[in-house]
């Protein structure tokens, strides 16, 4: 189980997998200098709820895996998460769609 850290105190555990979807999301926006909101569910133990927070150029994140392999990339699911992340209401982990096409462990992605 992965976690994301934003500005050093907000954290929030995802799964490497997901965590390294919603990497490749998040960079291509940023480097594209477009803000945007990322929301998710708390878990109950630590009260439940829904947390959100303000992803810009100058935000804090750490991406850290506990994993030390790279998984390979649906792409599929990088336009699911990208879709998200250009609405309104921001981006926002979906499930993994099947994946028709190959996959390729290290390529990152542009028109996420």
């Amino acid at each position: 189980m992965g976690r994301f850290i934003y500005e050093g105190d907000v954290k929030t555990e995802i799964e490497d997998r997901a965590l390294t979807h919603i990497q490749l999301v998040m960079t291509a926006k940023l480097r594209r200098g477009e803000p945007f909101g990322f929301s998710w569910k708390e878990d109950v133990s630590i009260g439940g709820g829904r947390t959100t927070v303000w992803v810009h150029g100058g935000s804090a994140l750490v991406f850290k895996y506990s994993g030390s392999r790279q998984p390979s990339i649906n792409r599929e699911w990088i336009e699911a998460l990208a879709f998200t992340a250009n609405s309104p209401s921001g981006l926002y982990l979906v499930p993994e769609p099947v994946d028709a096409g190959p996959r390729e462990p290290n390529r990152v992605l542009e028109r996420a």
